[in-house]
Parts: C-alpha cells; sequence; structure tokens
C-alpha cells in the first residue's frame, strides 16, 4: 500500500492527525528533502526506509515503491503542503494504478494557508473579492497561455502566485499590465509556518524591491489584490441580524 501524505505548510505539528499516524506506521517514506520540514520524520518507527526525492527522478521513486510492493511494505510518500497543488503526485499515481499497486491520498494544509495565517488575512472578503487564484509564473516550466499571469491578473481577485520569487520583476510587470493598479497591495511570505516565517506587506509595484530589501530569493509565496490590506470589506451576510438563514431568523430590520 502507498499513502500519499501531505506533510502541511511547514511547521511538523502541522501534519494532520492521519499524515502523523500513517507516517509512525510506514516501513518506507519517501519525502520531498528540498520542501519538508525534516523534523516530521521524527513521527517514524524504528527501522523504517528513508528517501529524499530532491535526489531522485520519477523512475528511482517509482523503483523504490515498487520494491517496497514486492517485498510486503507499507510506503509513505511524504510531499510539501497538500500535494493537489504542484505536487506532481497524478504522474506517480498513473503508474501506480498501470502496475496494479493501491495507493490513497491524505490531505495536507496547503503553503497558501499558511500564508493567510501569517497575515493574519482572509482571503474572501465580501465586497473585496470572492475568488482567490492560484497560480505561477512561467519559468523552466511553461504554463499554458490562456493561464499567463496578465489575463489572470485582468478578473482583479486575490492572487496567490507560487513558485515565482526569483522572477519578481517581471511579475509586477504583468500584473500591472493585467489591470492590477502599481500600489495595489501585496505580500511575500518566506517559509510560511516554519521556525524563520517572515511576511511582509508591499505593492504590486514594489515586490522586486521588498525581496531584494529582506534577501528572499526563494521559498515564498506572493499575495496580491485588495484583500491582503483587511480593510474596506462589507460585513457577512450570514452573521447579520436582518439576514434570515436556515438556522436562525431575522431579528431586525434592513437600515
Amino acid at each position: 500500500m502507498v499513502h500519499f501524505v501531505g506533510a502541511g505548510s511547514g511547521a511538523a505539528d502541522l501534519i494532520t492527525v492521519r499524515g502523523s499516524r500513517l507516517l509512525g506506521e510506514a516501513d518506507v517514506i519517501i519525502y520531498a528533502g528540498s520542501l519538508v520540514n525534516p523534523e516530521l520524520l521524527q513521527y517514524k518507527k524504528e527501522g523504517c526506509e528513508v528517501y529524499d526525492s530532491a535526489k531522485m527522478t520519477l523512475e528511482e521513486v517509482l523503483d523504490v515503491i515498487e520494491k517496497a510492493e514486492t517485498d510486503g511494505k507499507t510506503t509513505v510518500r511524504l510531499h510539501t503542503g497538500d500535494p493537489c497543488v504542484y505536487g506532481a503526485i497524478r504522474e506517480q499515481m498513473d503508474v501506480l494504478e498501470e502496475k496494479g499497486i493501491a495507493y490513497d491520498y491524505c490531505p495536507g494544509v496547503s503553503a497558501f494557508c499558511g500564508a493567510a495565517s501569517a497575515l493574519k488575512m482572509e482571503y474572501t472578503l465580501p465586497g473585496i473579492s470572492q475568488t482567490v487564484i492560484i497560480t505561477r509564473m512561467a519559468g523552466r516550466t511553461p504554463v499554458p497561455e490562456k493561464e499567463e499571469i496578465a489575463k489572470l491578473a485582468s478578473h482583479g481577485s486575490t492572487m496567490v502566485i507560487f513558485l515565482s520569487t526569483g522572477m519578481l520583476e517581471k511579475l509586477s510587470e504583468q500584473l500591472i499590465a493585467g489591470g492590477y493598479a502599481p500600489n495595489t497591495p501585496a505580500a511575500i511570505v518566506y517559509k510560511a509556518t516554519w521556525p524563520e516565517e517572515e511576511s511582509h506587506i508591499c505593492t504590486v509595484e514594489t515586490l522586486a524591491q521588498c525581496a531584494k530589501e529582506y534577501n528572499i530569493t526563494k521559498t515564498a509565496l506572493i499575495i496580491v489584490g485588495d484583500t491582503v490590506a483587511q480593510s474596506g470589506y462589507d460585513r457577512s451576510e450570514l452573521y447579520h441580524p436582518a439576514f434570515t438563514t436556515e438556522f436562525r431568523q431575522a431579528t431586525q430590520e434592513r437600515k
């Protein structure tokens, strides 16, 4: 059996209860060593084999899994955050299905959730933005043309941008070209929920300058949009005394 497990956004105690249990039961752990907090390995049992996939190809990862299956062992494939976002899990699952190897998937706390926690922010503020776009810049790995930053920026919603810290000047240019004003609030969150976490508020125009000032070159999320300011929003209808729900009758008239 193979368990794909989301390691959480960084802090070792942000893995799920199920994820920590699966780690403790595993005979083999293959973890993304370049991104996953190594403190999570404290959950492993004695004698567990550990492999760092940062130094492995997909084929090498699959070879380890196949050998474990042949030996009757349980494998945990430990990915950063929640592996549904930039986790490259589909290509692994497809091969496991082809080979008849059973697997399941334990979700984790994504880094974009950790970044919101670091900033004490809500991504969806009534009257400001009700949409969150999770994306990244095109780099060595391309993105579909229809998903270029400038095209996504035209919506003016909250954007959470992964894997783009080394391209902030170009990112700013594309965000502004897409419709964000240069002074639109933005934030850089470095290693959200890790002990060395940093968060810095700036603007779309000053993203590169801010990153340079704090010497942030990688392992950071960029958040863009008016929600970063966490002000000027409308009150939630759900908890308004003039709003009737399935569970509560309105107690006053709308003013």
